[in-house]
């Protein structure tokens, strides 16, 4: 009995560990998470860390590995959904990101910092941006305006370079929110955005 108290113990501590770090992190940036703070946020020592996350690094690439999981489980809950109902979808997923402007996505908060964050983890950044591209091409290929086109490498070209339009506007719009510390600057910036949505 106790075995099991112990590890559904551990996996609470380790689940607070990410929850907290995960605000750290959307708030302060990779580099402005300290395990200090952490502990303190948590409430327990700062050696405790180490017992769930061997490093910095290894915390880092769990918050990255638990966006990539989020942001997967909320693609698939959208899939019998209209293209352009998930693309408004995907512009809304940023907007209740940066709250009140004070928080930016994991992408945001690391992607300033890119010369000092460790390869695996740059990598699984990465792995993260990638794999929203991605999907944002998928989606885009569904447009009737892509899906009219006659060439399959143009209908591929066009879909892609959307994707990467519509990615650059979210992420530029939630670093310009956190800069002014207003949603409505990310609401300007993408309103053009949704009215071709429509």
């Amino acid at each position: 009995m106790k075995p099991s108290i112990s590890r559904h113990t551990q996996t609470d501590t380790r689940a607070l560990i990410l929850k907290h770090a995960q605000a750290l992190l959307l708030t302060r940036s990779y580099l402005g998470l300290s395990f200090q703070d952490l502990a303190n946020h948590v409430g327990i020592r700062k050696a405790s860390l180490y017992h769930h996350f061997a490093s910095k690094e290894a915390l880092g690439i769990a918050l990255i590995d638990a966006t990539g999981a989020r942001f997967m489980h909320w693609a698939q809950s959208l899939q019998n959904s209209s293209a352009t109902t998930q693309l408004q979808a995907y512009v809304q997923m940023f907007r209740d990101g940066i709250g009140a402007g004070q928080k930016v996505c994991p992408i945001g908060a690391t992607s300033g910092e890119w010369d000092c964050l460790e390869p695996a983890l740059q990598d699984r950044i990465r792995q993260l941006h990638l794999s929203q591209l991605q999907w944002l091409t998928a989606t885009t290929l569904q447009l009737e305006s892509i899906t009219t086109l006659k060439s399959s490498a143009l209908r591929q070209h066009a879909a892609a370079a959307r994707a990467h339009l519509i990615n650059a506007l979210c992420q530029g719009a939630m670093l310009s929110a956190r800069l002014h510390a207003s949603a409505q600057v990310f609401d300007a910036a993408t309103t053009p955005l949704n009215d071709l949505l429509q």
